[in-house]
């Protein structure tokens, strides 16, 4: 749930990865969000999470399953997605900034 995801982060508890393009991130991005495109994707460029929980995103939930996939894939144990994307989270009420 966007609520959860958005508070997790806020207690440090989540690194939230947007895995969108970034001329999606420059009309709209998500506040605290680290940046890998999926068009791009390698999960070592995911900074060290530092023992927080990988939380992949997108606009709609789907790009942030195939991240985590992926990363899966790669020998990442980073199986969590933001469903709904950006869309459940604006929906949710959570704010957004513009420009990346």
């Amino acid at each position: 749930m966007p609520e959860d995801v958005s508070k997790g982060m806020a207690e440090g508890r989540y690194l939230l990865v947007d895995v969108r393009e970034l001329n999606e991130i420059a009309a709209e991005a998500y506040p605290g969000a680290v940046v890998v495109p999926l068009s791009t994707f390698d999960p070592k460029d995911i900074p060290n999470p530092r023992g927080k929980q990988v939380v992949f995103a997108c606009r709609s939930g789907k790009r942030s399953v195939t991240a985590s996939m992926a990363a899966q894939a790669a020998g990442f144990a980073y199986d969590k997605h933001l469903a709904g994307g950006i869309l459940g989270w604006k929906a949710a009420g959570l704010p957004t900034k513009s420009g990346g």
